[in-house]
């Protein structure tokens, strides 16, 4: 799971519930750029990811579960490389 993975999650689970991702942000009571691209990465480019608290958030506002949103992250196949 990668930081991309992540916030594509975030970007499917909105769009899953018809909303942008300002508006799930905003839908959970956080605040309307929570979720912005802007703030995806430091000014050091380091990645920020999103918090734990924000993704309870989320889930909760939506009635959703963790797995909901989960299914949303892309892992790779394992191998049979050996």
């Amino acid at each position: 799971m990668t930081h991309d993975d992540v916030w594509r999650a975030i970007e499917r689970f909105a769009i899953e519930h018809g909303m942008s991702c300002s508006g799930l942000a905003k839908c959970s009571g956080l605040d309307p750029t929570t979720f912005n691209k802007s703030k995806r990465w430091s000014k050091e480019g380091q990645p920020r990811w999103p918090s734990t608290n924000s993704i309870s958030k989320i889930l909760a506002s939506t009635g959703s579960k963790i797995q909901d949103f989960t299914k949303h992250i892309e892992t790779p196949e394992p191998t049979n490389d050996f």
